[in-house]
């Protein structure tokens, strides 16, 4: 008796979506399927920009710590009168700088990074001249790429 009730269960319930499956035209199923594959696609696509922007913000960010580590070391070795290794530490400064902007797509914060990057080898070529640079002015490029990182 209950594999009865079930067979006639399992039947109905075939009839039923067979009928509700009719009903429906086949073009609105194959629209409903390239809806989906479409927003699908958008997300996907979505989901590889946010990742490229996280991606390029977190070397853009590493490049720019790298480069103000390199300043202040440079700084240390100017209060050390150290000339030549200030102005090794600094050349290194503006390579990692030039390796952020490598690349990247021309907007405000690459240009603040190429002035940040011709900045630093002017003060470069006046150390290795042998021109008396203040550390103030090393102080100030400190600050700026603060506000780099900042933003």
């Amino acid at each position: 008796m209950v594999k009865f009730l079930v067979i006639v269960s399992l039947l109905v319930g075939a009839f039923g979506a067979g009928y509700y499956l009719g009903q429906r035209p086949v073009g609105t199923l194959q629209r409903t399927v390239a809806e989906l594959q479409q927003s699908l696609k958008d997300v996907s696509r979505n989901v590889m920009d946010t990742t490229l922007g996280i991606e390029r913000d977190l070397r853009r960010r590493q490049g720019l710590v790298d480069a103000k580590s390199r300043l202040v070391q440079a700084k240390a070795h100017l209060a050390d009168r150290n000339f030549s290794d200030a102005a090794k530490e600094l050349a290194e400064a503006v390579d990692a700088v030039d390796s952020i902007t490598k690349g990247a797509k021309f907007d405000n914060s690459t240009n603040a990074l190429k002035d940040m990057a011709g900045s630093l080898r002017e003060v470069k070529v006046e150390i290795a001249t042998g021109k008396p640079v203040s550390l103030k002015r090393l102080d100030e490029l400190q600050q700026r790429m603060d506000q780099l990182l900042n933003k």
